[in-house]
């Protein structure tokens, strides 16, 4: 199994602190695995505590089910297929920020999740960081 290096992680890590500093929003930053074990952590000074575990679940969320944690999401709502999601996994979160990273062929070696700012904040720096990559 092919999975994101430490090196891969912390350029990514350090494209999300950029963006995430250019934007003047506190972030937490979390790169797994394809494993979804943590590879890579960053917490900016004044960052919320309480978005470290946050971010964490949407990385690895995103590696669990290889698709952005906001289309699952929108799978889990009421009279959807995925309804109840969230008391399974170790209690997976259901809003934005959490992505699979992918390499040059496709193939998904981890994921990144994000977590500080409003749903849309966290997704933009998520996607600087994937970007970093080459990663869509």
């Amino acid at each position: 199994m092919n999975s994101i290096t430490l090196s891969q992680a912390q350029e990514a890590v350090m494209a999300a602190l950029k963006e995430a500093t250019e934007m003047e929003v506190k972030m937490n930053i979390v790169i797994v695995n394809a494993g979804a074990n943590l590879v890579a952590f960053a917490r900016q000074d004044g960052a919320g505590l309480g978005s470290i575990d946050i971010a964490m679940k949407k990385a690895k969320t995103a590696r669990f089910f290889d698709m952005p944690w906001a289309e699952i999401g929108k799978l889990s709502q009421p009279d959807e297929p995925l309804y109840g999601i969230e008391v399974t996994n170790n209690g997976p979160v259901s809003f934005g920020g959490g992505f699979p990273v992918k390499n040059s062929a496709g193939e998904v070696i981890g994921a990144i999740g994000v977590s500080g700012g409003q749903v849309k904040q966290d997704e933009q720096v998520a996607k600087a960081g994937l970007k970093a990559l080459g990663s869509k």
